[in-house]
């Protein structure tokens, strides 16, 4: 009898001890959401951005804010190995309007002797905008339309001859949901139209980048998954890409993110880093 009772006190003991963690994370959980949402207007909702493709600005971007990122990348394609680095400028100029600059810079190494590779270069300068037209934090759901325009460059080997070789024309539609306290989920789309300068021709593909991620309690800290899609006309490619973001101080972040594609065919596996400083704003 005395083993039964003791027995009851110890589950009646654990079992208490997990509703109260649940719920004080649960309070943490709304407390986190509730200042990073309720502290100043207009309306924002706390949504967890994907790593790879990342948003020009916070949706719901509030006027004033402004973020720097660095990113390093590794592919490992087939004949040769490529490099990418970025260095990226993104702010809000007024209330829900996110404008960015980025300079992305891709250099290779030849695997195995092969001394075929591309030549190195500044791929091209970014300019893009992105506008937050719906906000609902009640259902916890944003929504932004967005453009990009990339002017792409001549490699180091030829440039300035010509310095400008093509545009790439990209508008997006962006739409995010968070799923109680912790999960998120987002899609981001779009067609590139990449013209030639040279021949005038246009060539359309289609992207379809879908991600899932969990907050951890408490913080900006998340692991989730981005499905990035390719659609060109017959051609369909998908890169799966693992990841975790983790705050190494109040406002800076480090993103860690692999990349596996579903078809071998040019590339394999991939790694990526991206660093992320956001200077304090005056509210």
């Amino acid at each position: 009898m005395n083993i039964q009772k003791s027995m009851m006190i110890v589950v009646l003991s654990i079992s208490s001890q997990y509703l109260f963690a649940q719920t004080t994370n649960t309070v943490k959980d709304s407390l986190y959401i509730k200042e990073f949402e309720d502290n100043e207007k207009p309306d924002k909702v706390l949504h967890a951005e994907p790593l790879y493709i990342d948003l020009i600005r916070d949706l719901g971007a509030r006027k004033g804010e402004k973020e720097w990122n660095l990113g390093f990348g590794i592919t490992d394609n087939l004949r040769f190995d490529s490099y990418e680095a970025l260095i990226e400028y993104e702010w809000a100029p007024a209330d829900r309007l996110g404008l960015e600059v980025e300079l992305p810079f891709t250099f290779y190494a030849p695997v195995n002797g092969n001394t075929n590779k591309p030549s190195n270069k500044l791929n091209s300068i970014k300019i893009a905008t992105q506008w937050s037209f719906f906000v609902n934090k009640k259902i916890a759901t944003s929504m932004a339309l967005g453009y990009i325009n990339e002017f792409e460059l001549s490699d180091f080997k030829s440039f300035g001859a010509p310095l400008i070789k093509g545009n790439v024309y990209n508008p997006f539609f962006v739409i995010a949901k968070r799923w109680g306290n912790n999960f998120h989920s987002l899609i981001y789309t779009g067609p590139m139209i990449e013209q030639n300068f040279s021949t005038n021709t246009f060539h359309t593909t289609y992207d379809l980048n879908t991600s899932f991620h969990y907050m951890i309690t408490g913080t900006k800290n998340l692991i989730g998954v981005e499905f990035n899609k390719t659609f060109d006309n017959a051609d369909f490619d998908m890169t799966i890409r693992p990841q975790i973001r983790v705050g190494v101080a109040d406002n800076l972040l480090i993103g860690i993110v692999a990349g596996i594609p579903v078809k071998r065919e040019n590339e394999r596996f991939s790694s990526f880093i991206r660093l992320i400083w956001e200077p304090q704003h005056k509210h």
